[in-house]
């Protein structure tokens, strides 16, 4: 498995971004070729996090490039600047 990690600083309506990552993106990101599990975190002061797993390093490419696509197209009005991204092989889960 792999997993990928967003990390947005600077996020100004942590609400409205929330909202529109569970209603529009989720349902995209859900469709990728692996798709394992997604969670988004408000961690507070402007910082949203979101991790992603897919079976295969495949998913986890698609994935960064819906995501992208999707902050450029519907969120670049509320975020600052691209996420800082993390990507790599799961070695240890339960």
């Amino acid at each position: 498995m792999y997993a990928v990690v967003r990390r947005y600083v600077g996020v100004s309506d942590p609400g409205e971004v929330g909202r529109q990552v569970n209603e529009v993106f989720v349902p995209l990101i859900h469709q990728v070729q692996g798709f394992v599990s997604y969670y988004f975190v408000d961690a507070g002061d402007g910082v949203m996090v979101s991790t992603s797993v897919f079976q295969d390093s495949a998913g986890a490419a698609e994935s960064t490039e819906r995501a992208l696509e999707f902050a450029r197209d519907r969120l670049a009005f509320l975020l600052p600047g691209p996420p800082q991204i993390t990507v790599g092989e799961v070695v240890a889960h339960w």
